[in-house]
């Protein structure tokens, strides 16, 4: 028969009770720096007021330009979206990279009905690999106007005012506008996690630029001047990254007082989204391959979001099963779901994104790990550097 000295008893008691006060910290802790994301920017994104708008005679003259490479059904379904913008000048420029479809004969089709519509064409040559943003390159040495408006030739732009309300933001300050690109609306729990996902990126982007913090873009919906381009160096010291057109270009050169937002209704576009898992992983450890390369302050914020999720959670768990202090612990969690879904639901009327906030309540739980998995895979297995997509 084992019998245990009260000194023993006691001692054990102190290790399980501080153990249990540790956790509990690290649970409210982690609380407070996720109420604090959703109440400083991702709200910004619902409470943004724009600037009251005036009747502006000067519109500038906008370039868009546009990367394909075997995209010859995406831009016969799209492209027209683009052309047919109610804008007084602008040009849009395709560059076709290397196609081996019948990309050429359907951008030639369009040239007669649409002058403003100019294609370069990058032929394949086997001794010279590139990635997108040597065609990213071509498309802005070829732009005759200052103002550069981006998308890819799966976007479709939702409305004719899109290039008039991105660029209607452009003044002696401001020398880049950050958009918002969603993805379309299709049946399986894959695209409402891939829409969830993109909403959720947006929200942190688009409100930490209200909040004077510019950290990224995404290609799929942004502008700049074309000056800022060669003055910054373009593309500079990443070239060699798969990714980065869009979002290392606006972290290297974005500041509080030259960027901006647009994310109106009528200013978005909508992406053809992934149809299968693999090829969704595949896209998302592309653009994971720009992120070591983010300023540090930036990586610090960004990170914070997802690890201190992980962290509530879990210390959620342990306090629960512990049964210590869980009247506290449950009305901790209850307040932040309840801002976390309030701020949701304000948002995604914002973005178009119906349906979004509903399903967060079991992706906010798995999305962190999905996201640690593919980013650390991605550090194990990198390579094809020069991969165009």
């Amino acid at each position: 028969m084992l019998i245990l000295c009260p000194d023993y008893e006691s001692s054990m008691i102190y290790h399980d009770n501080l153990f249990l006060s540790v956790v509990f910290i690290i649970f409210a802790f982690s609380a407070a720096v996720q109420l604090f994301h959703y109440l400083w920017f991702y709200l910004a994104v619902p409470l943004y007021r724009y600037p009251p708008e005036e009747e502006k005679t000067d519109k500038k003259p906008v370039s868009v330009i546009i990367c394909a490479r075997n995209e010859a059904e995406n831009l016969r379904r799209f492209l027209p979206s683009i052309l047919e913008q109610d804008y007084p000048e602008y040009e849009v420029i395709v560059v076709n990279d290397c196609s081996e479809d019948n990309t050429y004969d359907v951008l030639g089709s369009f040239l007669p009905d649409y002058p403003h519509l100019k294609i370069s064409t990058i032929n394949k040559d086997p001794r010279f690999t590139h990635n997108k943003k040597f065609a990213q390159f071509i498309g802005i040495k070829a732009a005759v106007n200052e103002i550069l408006l981006f998308t890819d030739s799966d976007c479709e732009a939702v409305s004719p005012r899109w290039i008039e309300m991105m660029a209607s933001h452009f003044s002696d300050d401001i020398q880049i506008v950050l958009g918002y690109g969603g993805y379309m609306k299709k049946k399986g729990l894959l695209n409402k996690y891939i829409r969830y996902d993109t909403f959720m990126i947006a929200l942190q982007y688009l409100g930490m630029a209200v909040r004077k913090i510019p950290y990224m873009g995404v290609g799929r919906n942004l502008a700049y001047r074309r000056s800022l381009f060669f003055e910054k160096g373009g593309f500079g010291g990443h070239t060699h990254i798969i990714s980065g057109d869009d979002d290392l270009f606006v972290n290297a050169n974005a500041a509080r007082h030259n960027t901006c937002v647009e994310f109106r209704h009528e200013s978005h576009t909508r992406s053809v989204p992934c149809s299968s898992t693999e090829s969704w992983i595949k896209q998302k450890k592309r653009h994971f391959t720009s992120a070591p390369l983010y300023k540090t302050w930036h990586k610090l914020i960004i990170g914070s979001e997802p690890l201190s999720r992980m962290l509530f959670y879990i210390m959620f768990i342990i306090l629960i099963i512990s049964l210590n202090l869980w009247q506290v612990v449950i009305a901790i969690f209850g307040l932040r779901l309840i801002i976390l879904m309030t701020v949701l639901i304000q948002a995604q009327k914002i973005l178009n994104e119906k349906g979004i906030a509903g399903y967060s309540l079991i992706f906010d739980i798995f999305s962190p790990v999905i996201d640690s998995v593919i980013y650390f895979s991605n550090t194990i297995t990198r390579s094809g550097k020069n991969k165009w997509k």
